[in-house]
């Protein structure tokens, strides 16, 4: 768990890190000033959930998430798209509290837990599971029927899986039947607490460094030490707070999985430290160029979009769902009529005089948005 500072290849990272430290302070400012800053901040909480998965091997449709996240789902939600929206509750997390919250045990450990997997469907059986654990069955030794106790006991193994696939501790019970003498789903070996605090101590002596080097290789760090084993994904959401800590990024959360998605698997995963410190610079200039082009389409998007607002009268909806979709990735007829408190019916008719483009291609359940 020891993270070698000493033979870091500065000289040969420069001019990646030149170039990464210009693209993202050139990006921060821009969204500092851009009439579409706002909606281009929403957005990015999505694309980058998104992109997270994509990194990790699972892929989940924005769609998905943005319905998910409205509680308007199309079909029962995946467990990738459970994941998901965990990372984006993460992000809008840490995008309002304060930078350096996230700096201290107490955030990471509220970090940890809120960001569990864990749908409503699941934490109501989970929490229903286990209080017939917990609470004794009323006559439990005068009923006959043995069945009753199994019963019991096979719902508190289920609620013990569900607790376990969130990542979260469970506490020991004196019940034999439901020890893991295997470890099969614990690892005692695996100490998350001083793999945290070995990644922590790490951050120290980023301070050293630029902020878009010391985000490599703090990067770097997270992905040789692996505190968490199923939370990774909160590695790349730390080292963007990092940069914004480091007042990097003031005016966005900066959105770097969209830019390792970019980055080839090969480079990100090589033997060599240089290598990987300079796929991850790179994908940080991937992520910051992705972000300077989605505020230009946003701008373009909203320029004709408003020539559709002139000779409206007063109390149109338009302008409210022209809000919604500069603020989504896609925006469906249920989500609009929510929004701006019109039928079904009166969303499709606003969606047909913007004129924004149908994303989905389906007959149902479709979904518009800005390109």
């Amino acid at each position: 768990m020891r993270y070698d500072f000493q033979s870091l290849p500065i000289e040969t990272l420069l001019p990646a890190m030149t170039r990464a430290e210009d693209m993202i302070a050139r990006l921060d400012e821009r969204v500092l000033r851009h009439p579409v800053g706002e909606g281009f901040r929403e957005r990015g909480h999505f694309f980058d959930s998104v992109a997270a998965l994509w990194v990790s091997g699972e892929l989940v449709h924005v769609e998905d998430l943005v319905l998910h996240d409205a509680h308007m789902d199309a079909r029962a939600p995946t467990h990738e798209l459970t994941i998901a929206h965990a990372i984006l509750r993460t992000r809008r997390r840490l995008w309002h509290s304060e930078p350096d919250w996230w700096l201290s045990a107490a955030g990471l450990a509220t970090l940890r837990t809120s960001g569990s997997v864990r749908d409503d469907a699941v934490q109501s059986t989970a929490t229903r599971n286990e209080a017939a654990l917990q609470e004794p069955l009323e006559d439990e030794d005068e009923t006959p029927d043995a069945l009753v106790k199994a019963f019991a006991e096979i719902d508190a193994v289920i609620a013990r899986s569900d607790r376990a696939l969130a990542g979260e501790r469970i506490a020991e019970t004196a019940s034999a039947s439901l020890v893991d003498p295997l470890g099969l789903v614990h690892d005692e070996d695996w100490d998350e607490v001083a793999r945290m605090e070995a990644w922590r101590d790490i951050i120290r002596k980023a301070d050293l460094l630029p902020p878009a080097l010391a985000a490599a290789v703090l990067l770097d760090a997270w992905e040789r030490i692996e505190p968490l084993r199923r939370q990774h994904w909160l590695g790349s959401l730390l080292v963007s707070a990092y940069l914004r800590s480091r007042g990097k990024t003031a005016s966005h959360f900066f959105s770097l999985n969209v830019g390792l998605k970019a980055v080839r698997h090969e480079r990100r995963r090589a033997p060599e430290r240089g290598v990987r410190l300079a796929a991850f610079l790179d994908a940080m200039v991937e992520a910051a160029d992705a972000g300077l082009r989605e505020l230009d389409r946003l701008l373009l998007a909203k320029t004709q979009m408003e020539r559709r607002l002139k000779d409206r009268r007063s109390n149109s909806s338009l302008p409210g769902v022209v809000e919604l979709v500069l603020s989504r990735p896609i925006v469906s007829a249920n989500m609009v009529a929510k929004h701006v408190g019109v039928t079904s019916r009166g969303a499709l008719n606003l969606v047909a005089e913007l004129g924004i483009r149908e994303m989905t291609g389906r007959g149902r359940y479709r979904g518009w948005g800005v390109l």
